[in-house]
């Protein structure tokens, strides 16, 4: 059974359909899914998503863009929001975003901070998203990881090998997405083909990017068997076994074994 470990399934294309697109999922192997949180107001359709199936989670936390208008989700906000929801399992997304700076830098830094103080303090991962922000992303989770046991999962990853390095280093877990289906996506997928299985989880990041042959339509967590043949393929081995090892990581980082 596949885990979709990053999907929005509050956006309303994916939340008005739901019963449909989970059914699509699991015709196709999807067993967890893990909603992913970016305002106050999609933690409202998590919570009910959360509440109606028992296969789906959810994070809580702000997305870099919306960092401006959340300056109140703070360490204890975000921990008090986690005692009243067990199925809660992550922190984020959270991190940089300095391709389209909708929230100024020191904003998106310091709400970054207090996602990682609460996830360290929580003990569950954090859920990073980084663009064009490999070094600050870098010099703060290596700050922040020297006294705590912080664990972190570095989101849709398209990065270079030696943010990868550096983050395995650092033993952070890398989600991959359909964009390893794309045909321009040469260097990444040289990248994915020298981190470790044991490091991988797959996500759709539905309803954005869309695998190949779906490639310009809205995403979904059924899609997810593209990305999956595809890493199977980078990684020369079979569909089944990149299934049992992404899963087998999702459940030992979001602790559901």
């Amino acid at each position: 059974m596949i885990a979709d470990s990053h999907c929005h399934l509050d956006y309303p294309h994916l939340f008005d359909q739901l019963t449909d697109v989970v059914k699509r999922a699991e015709n196709n192997q999807v067993k967890y899914f893990l909603t992913i949180c970016t305002t106050l107001e999609s933690f409202e359709k998590i919570k009910l998503i959360m509440q109606r199936y028992k296969n789906i989670y959810g994070t809580f936390g702000i997305h870099p863009h919306e960092s401006k208008n959340h300056a109140n989700v703070n360490l204890k906000f975000i921990l008090n929001t986690k005692k009243k929801y067990k199925k809660i399992i992550g922190i984020g997304e959270t991190g940089l975003d300095f391709y389209y700076n909708h929230s100024d830098k020191k904003i998106q830094i310091e709400s970054f901070i207090e996602h990682i103080h609460a996830a360290s303090e929580l003990d569950i991962p954090l859920i990073v998203h980084s663009r064009n922000a490999e070094k600050d992303t870098l010099e703060i989770l290596k700050r922040e990881r020297k006294n705590s046991n912080l664990k972190i999962l570095l989101h849709c990853f398209t990065g270079s090998y030696d943010f990868a390095k550096k983050l395995i280093d650092l033993n952070c877990n890398i989600s991959v997405s359909g964009i390893i289906t794309f045909k321009n996506s040469i260097e990444l997928t040289k990248t994915i083909s020298l981190i470790p299985k044991e490091n991988l989880l797959v996500e759709t990041d539905a309803p954005y990017l869309s695998p190949v042959p779906y490639r310009g339509k809205f995403n979904e967590p059924s899609y997810i068997i593209h990305t999956i043949e595809k890493l199977a393929q980078i990684k020369k081995t079979t569909k089944e076994e990149i299934i049992s090892i992404t899963t087998n990581n999702f459940k030992k980082l979001f602790n559901l074994l």
